[in-house]
């Protein structure tokens, strides 16, 4: 059994390869147990790395720092390519408010994170951990854990093991988050019926949704007008999809003159289409779709990389195709199929036009679902690359003892975000499916959380028994509860913010998805979601940044 011995204890790829197989394993079924619809999820992984550590299954460490390292790479570049495409629309509009809160609730951590380590000599370095822990976020910690390796490769020593401040102060986060929930419920006598009731009528009634009209032209100050001067009058964007005219149904180009007696079908946000009515006459209770005997509609995929990142009026299907497009749908939304819109791999565009003529726009635009399932390694790896570099580049600033550096965190979480904007622009194509980039991720996660346990149940228990664990716990306590509660109680009671809404960017704030799935099992609406998509890149941008600038200027 010389052999057994040798595969439990014995360094080697078989050992390697058994320790992280079996933490990865029984913690992510560990991790899908709920206790009152609460469960760790991923994160157990890093209590049986921990379990596995003091019990004498170690790994070497230069291999265990190395596939930490590599998983923390895999696991923030996956995030930046799926947040990139919309991280600076999140920054804007009714999305600005959101992330000013959930900037709030960053700061105010942060702040308590620096007084705590004045007031109790914990050094900033394990207080950054259990910050980390306190708000669940796992980039942050592997961002401050590089920055401290780097530093001490500059000047010599071993790097202290941060997690151990997020391993104790972890499972509160999680908890913490909820009951602040229960706690603004409570303060603000929220009924949650009610406020369910606010977001079905808001959603209903949300003049941005794309909505279709038939309408009569009636009023003579149009007659004979060009299409493209007709739109000057809009207010927002809107399509006129098909013309009625004498009896014949087609699609118009801007050059399309209207005249008295035709009837136009229209595209346009839900608010604008009473005052477009007005405009160009009446309504029409002809339906110019079930009418039409020559012209189809078809959903078409974008799988086409050189169309990827052109507008649509750059393209000019209309002209080339004599089709129509009326909406994008994308990433569970419908757009109005504005000019200046820009297609990314993915969308859904909604065509009208004869048979013949959609068919050849279908082929011209891709919709290959198979191309889509395609996994894009040369992106992704370019993008490591170019990640690790700027990651590494030194950025001196005065005051501080050692240059700053993005890491192996920060610098591929950038590239991502902005390949996944702009990399159509050096043609890389990105695009990865929502199942491909959560497994990139996962993976990722699991290898990151298994080493960092592993590592630290070797200091895990003493430091509990010494006293230190318990406290830490106390102040991960106060680190998760002060801000969100602060600015939780701002946005019910002075901003007046839907309940429902501020509980998903309250578990965005912390890029908690434990805390995501309560505050979803309180509604039947998608608020708390979005609330959370809504808030979640810039956060975690935030906190993998703030976590490192914390290491450096307190060192």
């Amino acid at each position: 059994m010389e052999w057994i011995n040798d595969l439990l204890w014995k360094d080697s790829v078989a050992h390697v390869a058994l320790i992280y197989s079996f933490v990865i394993a029984i913690g992510v079924a560990l991790g899908k147990l709920k206790v009152y619809k609460i469960s760790l999820g991923t994160t157990f992984v890093l209590f049986v790395g921990i379990v596995a550590g003091h019990f004498g299954f170690t790994v070497n460490h230069d291999v265990l720092d190395f596939v930490r390292d590599f998983g923390l790479i895999l696991f923030v570049f996956s995030i930046g390519l799926q947040v990139g495409p919309g991280f600076f629309s999140s920054l804007k509009n009714e999305g600005l408010v959101l992330n000013l809160l959930a900037t709030s609730i960053v700061l105010l951590g942060s702040v308590l994170a620096v007084v705590l380590h004045y007031v109790t000599k914990v050094p900033m370095s394990m207080m950054v951990g259990i910050l980390s822990g306190a708000v669940t976020n796992t980039p942050g910690l592997g961002a401050a854990q590089q920055t401290l390796n780097q530093f001490a490769a500059i000047h010599g020593g071993e790097a202290p093991n941060i997690g151990l401040g997020y391993a104790v102060a972890y499972p509160f986060g999680v908890l913490g988050i909820i009951l602040t929930m229960f706690i603004i419920r409570w303060v603000a006598k929220v009924d949650l019926h009610k406020e369910s009731k606010a977001v079905d009528s808001l959603t209903k009634s949300d003049s941005t949704v794309p909505e279709q009209a038939s309408i009569l032209v009636s009023n003579s100050d149009i007659f004979g007008m060009k299409i493209k001067d007709l739109k000057k009058n809009f207010k927002n964007d809107a399509i006129v999809s098909r013309v009625l005219h004498e009896g014949k149904i087609f699609i118009p180009t801007f050059r399309s003159t209207l005249k008295e007696g035709d009837v136009i079908t229209i595209v346009a946000q839900k608010g604008d289409i009473p005052s477009l009515i007005r405009l160009i006459g009446k309504p029409s209770e002809l339906d110019l779709v079930s009418y039409s005997d020559k012209l189809i509609i078809k959903q078409v995929c974008v799988t086409n990389r050189h169309v990827a990142g052109r507008t649509l009026g750059s393209l000019k299907l209309r002209l080339r195709f004599g089709i129509g497009i009326t909406r994008v749908h994308r990433a569970g939304m419908d757009f109005i199929a504005s000019q200046n819109m820009m297609v990314q791999m993915g969308d859904k565009l909604t065509v009208i036009g004869e048979e013949k003529e959609v068919e050849n726009v279908s082929k011209y635009l891709g919709n290959s679902v198979k191309r889509l399932n395609e996994p894009n390694l040369s992106a992704i790896f370019i993008g490591i690359l170019v990640g690790v570099v700027f990651g590494s580049i030194p950025i001196a600033i005065p005051g501080i003892p050692v240059p700053i550096k993005f890491g192996l965190a920060g610098g591929p979480l950038i590239i991502a975000i902005l390949i996944g904007r702009y990399g159509y622009k050096f043609s890389l194509n990105s695009y990865t499916t929502l199942s491909a980039n959560l497994m990139l991720r996962e993976l990722g996660l699991v290898l990151f959380l298994s080493s960092v346990g592993i590592k630290a149940g070797e200091k895990f228990v003493s430091t509990l028994v010494s006293g230190d664990g318990f406290i830490w716990m106390g102040y991960g306590a106060i680190i998760t509860l002060v801000p969100i509660l602060l600015v939780g109680l701002f946005g019910k009671l002075v901003l007046k913010r839907n309940y429902h809404e501020l509980c998903g960017v309250l578990s965005g704030s912390t890029t908690d998805p434990p805390a995501l799935g309560f505050a979803s099992s309180q509604t039947s609406t998608e608020a708390p979601a979005l609330g959370y998509a809504t808030v979640y890149p810039w956060t975690m941008f935030l906190r993998i940044i703030i976590a490192q600038l914390l290491i450096l200027f307190f060192l």
